[in-house]
């Protein structure tokens, strides 16, 4: 919330010089969008009222979570106008219904990492067209086009890309070698299945260390579907196609490395991101030879164990998992100081020097070109080659799927993803139901009979 208190006869007097001294340009008190240094903006209302306090929420932990806070008070330290509280979610679907019940009641925060670009549609979010045009600093052309153009919804820019993601492979350096394999079996889903069955240790009808783990949920599978030539939709957008060949012999295929073979393990359930972490942790542990994963992981992993590489196609496809930008928005019930004050911390995450930072400590991918040649970004990559893989892969990466339906066909394919992962359900069973149900929701956008 805002604090604004006028403060007595000293300090307003203190105000007024402040207010000379601003009309001369020697203030420093706001941060710019561009480079993350401190130019003058507003320093005599400051100095009148209480700095603008803003929630941040936010579904990341571990060492993504303590970025996060390193950042935040980086921010607060370097200005006087604004202070960022950062409020930790459980996961981004708790985000959304925390950010539901909060819109309801009218006591919203004021700036929200979200991975629910829909909700634009629906008046939840403010445009930031007007910020943007009115600050010189923004530099549009220097953003990864691909991840600005993801936060524009019916013409209008509502959310701005914090940093890209896509998901690569970690494997163990020491499990390769003993099995006398190289990095060559991960070219291919087909040679990295014959790798895991090398690799697992079973005893009787028990596996004591999996050969590879894929991360619960629609996400790994959707894209080896799509790297096998798959599609979301048709072109005409009118047609749900996630019960295609393509579709169902890569998710059975998965079933039965999974169930059948064993050569595979999921770790599911728990609270928020519990089913992550002890996936990493049983690679890291060595109970299992590798998992796909995160390119965000990286800055909770141990390099001298474990190393990356892109994901694999299939023997007569070419890889193409989905690479997006992580989105960040100002719900629109926020006052006007509010969403200014939003605005400029969203602009200082994602500024050359912060990016570049974020990248380096995390593993996610920088949303400005100019990250690249940031000093500091060149030298670690130099030293640390995995920090390459995401980048390297994003180049033939797959668009993010904005679901025209407003999650309903998201929703279905993670439906369809337990059973085949966790209840052993064919692959074509469960991709068709979930097709019908997809299609008939898309039906009721489309105006479809």
């Amino acid at each position: 919330m805002v604090k604004t208190r006028a403060r007595g006869g000293f300090l307003l007097m203190i105000a007024m010089v402040m207010m000379f001294l601003a009309a001369c340009g020697n203030g420093n008190n706001s941060i710019s969008a561009n480079n993350g240094d401190v130019e003058p903006v507003n320093s005599a209302k400051a100095a009148v009222n209480e700095p603008v306090e803003i929630e941040f929420w936010y579904a990341l932990g571990g060492k993504l979570g303590e970025n996060v806070e390193a950042l935040i008070k980086e921010f607060n330290a370097a200005q006087d106008g604004v202070i960022v509280k950062g409020v930790v979610q459980g996961n981004y679907e708790e985000t959304q219904q925390k950010l539901q019940a909060a819109i309801a009641s009218k006591n919203v925060p004021e700036a929200v990492l979200t991975q629910n670009n829909d909700w634009a549609r629906k008046g939840y979010f403010a445009a930031l067209d007007d910020y943007i045009a009115a600050d010189p600093a923004f530099n549009k052309d220097d953003f990864i086009p691909a991840f600005l153009q993801q936060g524009v919804v019916d013409g209008k820019q509502f959310f701005l890309p914090m940093y890209g993601t896509t998901q690569v492979l970690y494997y163990r350096k020491d499990m390769l070698e003993k099995a006398g394999l190289t990095e060559d079996v991960f070219n291919t889903w087909e040679t990295l299945a014959d790798a895991s069955a090398k690799m697992a240790v079973k005893k009787g009808d028990t596996t004591e260390v999996f050969g590879w783990m894929p991360m619960w949920g629609r996400e790994n599978m959707m894209d080896a579907a799509l790297s096998r030539g798959g599609r979301i939709l048709s072109e005409d957008g009118k047609t749900v196609m996630i019960d295609s060949t393509e579709w169902i012999e890569t998710w059975e295929q998965f079933r039965k490395w999974i169930h059948e073979d064993k050569i595979m393990g999921i770790q599911s359930g728990g609270q928020g991101w519990e089913y992550w972490y002890k996936t990493i942790n049983d690679v890291m542990q060595g109970r299992a030879a590798g998992y796909t994963g995160s390119s965000g992981d990286q800055g909770d992993l141990d390099f001298n164990v474990v190393a990356a590489h892109t994901q694999p196609g299939w023997a007569n496809h070419a890889p193409a998992p989905i690479t997006e930008a992580l989105m960040a928005g100002i719900p629109a019930l926020a006052s006007d100081e509010q969403k200014q004050a939003a605005y400029e911390w969203l602009t200082f995450f994602s500024n050359t020097k912060n990016t570049a930072k974020w990248s380096i400590n995390t593993g996610y991918i920088a949303v400005r070109s100019s990250a690249l040649e940031d000093p500091d970004y060149k030298a670690f990559s130099e030293q640390n080659p995995q920090i390459k893989v995401p980048l390297i892969q994003a180049q033939s990466a797959s668009s993010a799927f904005i679901d025209p339906t407003g999650g309903k066909i998201d929703d279905a394919l993670k439906i369809a993803a337990d059973k085949v992962q966790i209840e052993n359900v064919p692959a074509a069973d469960a991709l068709k139901e979930a097709q019908q149900k997809a299609q008939e929701e898309l039906d009721k956008v489309t105006g479809a009979k």
